[in-house]
């Protein structure tokens, strides 16, 4: 199977489950995967570009003629039917957060946001999700958001956020980056730091937005470094 470093890492965030969903599946390799591997009993593949839905058919149609995948072309979830475990990868952050408002939660989530990654946390916190993974993968200069996330028992549902204790600084890094940081995302925030600090000397007046951003940088950084174990 044809897959990139990144759809590698989203990969190794997929669990067990009846039926998959993938939603925005473009080639459908992550779907291929699932079954490829046993992980899935029947799946889901939907995208709302017909073109890119028939690059997935294609590449599963064994399945599809065997009644194991169903094909959708629609936006979102608004005609896919409830399944354990979502994946949506690629897409903004603020654009994953809309899908799941309008269509449904399931119990287990895999996202990767390429942009606005706290939104997406927040979101999930604030509907009763455990956030079990929570990191960035690099690739070459790239940056990729990865969560994986699984519904909090009914009695901690109102209070996930606070069981896991994310603070400011996890919501704008993701928690695992400060608790088992890479050597790149060190680097990453080295250099958002250094980047922050010269946009405010050069100024002209107060940037209070960069300002706090610098402050949560710098906050995470400190975290990541504070006696906690590093990995390549």
């Amino acid at each position: 199977m044809k897959r990139t470093g990144r759809l590698a890492a989203v990969c190794a965030e997929l669990s067990p489950c009846a039926r998959f969903a993938d939603v925005g599946c473009d080639h459908g390799y992550c779907t291929q995967f699932m079954l490829e591997n046993g992980l899935c009993r029947s799946a889901v593949i939907s995208d709302v570009s017909a073109k890119s839905l028939a690059k997935a058919e294609k590449l599963l149609q064994a399945y599809i003629g065997e009644g194991r995948v169903q094909s959708v072309c629609c936006a979102g979830l608004s005609a896919v039917p409830p399944c354990d475990e979502v994946l949506i990868a690629g897409m903004g952050g603020e654009e994953i957060v809309s899908i799941l408002r309008e269509g449904f939660l399931p119990p287990q989530l895999v996202l990767q946001p390429m942009k606005n990654a706290p939104k997406v946390r927040a979101f999930l916190l604030e509907s009763g999700y455990r956030i079990l993974h929570d990191y960035t993968y690099f690739e070459g200069r790239k940056r990729y958001h990865i969560l994986r996330a699984a519904k909090a028992p009914a009695e901690e549902e109102l209070s996930a956020g606070a069981v896991q204790g994310y603070g400011a600084a996890e919501l704008a890094f993701g928690r695992d980056n400060l608790l088992t940081p890479s050597a790149a995302f060190l680097r990453y925030l080295e250099g958002e730091i250094a980047a922050l600090g010269a946009r405010m000397a050069a100024a002209n007046g107060p940037l209070p937005a960069a300002k706090r951003r610098l402050q949560l940088a710098e906050a995470a950084l400190a975290a990541a470094r504070g006696g906690r174990h590093e990995h390549p």
